[in-house]
């Protein structure tokens, strides 16, 4: 098999051992376990808390003492290990532990599988940009081929569909009631995990790079010397936003598959296709970034870095007022809308920020200052974001276990709609052709 092939794969397998469970896991927590907004906030936050030191610390490691192939098949091996002990765990405070053991060995795999790829290719004489994206676009295939896998195989089946196919009482209350059913997600993610750990070990070597000094300090090994960059108002107005993006960044993931599924309670949607495949639905998002990755040079070129940005963050309004009001019959179209203008809303924001730090950042703190960015987003924001929302949830749109979807979605948009209003009226940047010149996928 040729390297190209090999590296669709791992990068195929990279997403779908995230996607098989990451949609899902909100439905796991309050339909089959039934904990709180707070309780499953807090087990989602890990996402964010890990995002803040483990990238950096697995890179030390991959660049003075081991293998990255090596470090990302044990990653990924422990990885799988974890997941098989989530079905097992029922009391929400042990599930966060275990989640973010979980958590500790995958997000760091996201930008070593990125790292083995660049590597592996220039070894091999390919041209990194033109080749790598159609390389990476397959693990995007991979998340949505892991959500249809595990909608199909992972959702309980309401009685009265059951009793149509001839089944027994006895399999649609354990359907319903959920935990054998809704366990499989973890199982097949674990697995598929441990498969791709050990696959790893047959991909050709990435020795360590040793590119860090060995005088270097604590802080430039972690790649924190960007933080001098909060002292220009201009960086640090741009890095807040991205850390209130960042907070909204999850909010679908966390919740989506969990609205569509509450539906089922409503008896003029439960036997809908909405319900019975939310986790389909839910991947019309993930579709969708594929197809805005395309447009985005258009748009850059055409609008500029801080346009884009702000076309995000209205995306942003209308992914979650859309929500708002959609409903499986009259409002289908709506939660159909919201999942393609996701694309558009994740892709513009993460994209056109990066290359805003790669064009006013001074080269010698430009691969730090790029980790602060996703510190930021992915770390601090999506952390912050999962324990609040939760702990929102809660407290005010909760009533005798009973979620207010509406207004949960619709405080959401007035979020970003503020931060959108402020984003426009606070961040100047003068649109400069020249940056976007050389912006290829």
């Amino acid at each position: 098999m040729n390297i190209k092939n090999r590296l669709t794969i791992m990068s195929f397998l990279q997403f779908f051992v995230w996607g098989a469970w990451l949609i899902t896991i909100g439905t796991y927590c309050f339909n089959a376990k039934g904990w709180t907004g707070a309780e499953f906030g807090a087990i989602f936050s890990t996402l964010g808390l890990s995002s803040l030191f483990m990238p950096a610390l697995t890179g030390i490691i991959a660049d003075k003492w081991l293998n990255a192939e090596k470090l990302y098949g044990l990653l990924h091996i422990f990885y799988g290990i974890i997941l098989f002990f989530v079905p097992k765990v029922n009391d929400p405070d042990t599930l966060f532990y275990v989640i973010f053991g979980a958590m500790i060995c995958y997000m760091p795999t996201i930008s070593l599988s990125n790292s083995i790829a660049y590597t592996i290719l220039k070894n091999n004489k390919f041209d990194v940009v033109k080749v790598f994206p159609p390389i990476r676009v397959w693990g995007t295939i991979g998340f949505i081929v892991a959500m249809w896998f595990t909608n199909i195989f992972s959702s309980p089946t309401p009685p009265e569909i059951i009793k149509d196919l001839g089944l027994s009482v006895g399999n649609a209350l354990a359907g319903v009631t959920g935990s054998p059913i809704y366990a499989n997600q973890f199982y097949i993610a674990a697995f598929m995990a441990i498969v791709l750990g050990i696959y790893s070990f047959t991909l050709p070597k990435c020795p360590p790079q040793k590119t860090i000094s060995g005088d270097a300090s604590f802080v430039e090994q972690l790649g924190l010397t960007a933080f001098k960059l909060f002292g220009s108002y201009k960086m640090a107005l741009f890095f807040v936003f991205s850390m209130f993006l960042g907070g909204a960044l999850q909010l679908t993931n966390m919740y989506g598959d969990a609205f569509l599924n509450d539906f089922a309670k409503i008896p003029e949607y439960k036997l809908s296709f909405v319900v019975q495949y939310s986790t389909i639905i839910m991947s019309i998002s993930q579709i969708s970034e594929t197809v805005f990755i395309l447009a985005i040079p258009f748009f850059l070129k055409r609008f500029g870095i801080k346009q884009v940005m702000l076309f995000s963050m209205i995306a942003w309004v209308l992914r979650f007022g859309l929500f708002a009001f959609g409903d499986p019959v009259e409002g289908l179209w709506m939660i159909i809308l919201s999942c393609i203008v996701y694309g558009m809303a994740f892709d513009f924001f993460n994209i056109s920020g990066s290359l805003f730090v790669e064009t006013t950042t001074d080269s010698k703190i430009r691969s730090s200052a790029q980790g602060l960015f996703m510190m930021m987003t992915n770390g601090v924001g999506a952390y912050l974001g999962s324990k609040i929302s939760g702990y929102a949830i809660d407290n005010y749109f909760t009533q005798n276990d009973v979620k207010d979807w509406h207004n949960i979605w619709f405080s959401f948009a007035i979020y970003s709609l503020i931060i959108a209003i402020a984003f426009a009226v606070l961040f100047k940047h003068k649109h400069n052709p020249k940056d976007v010149e050389s912006v290829s996928h």
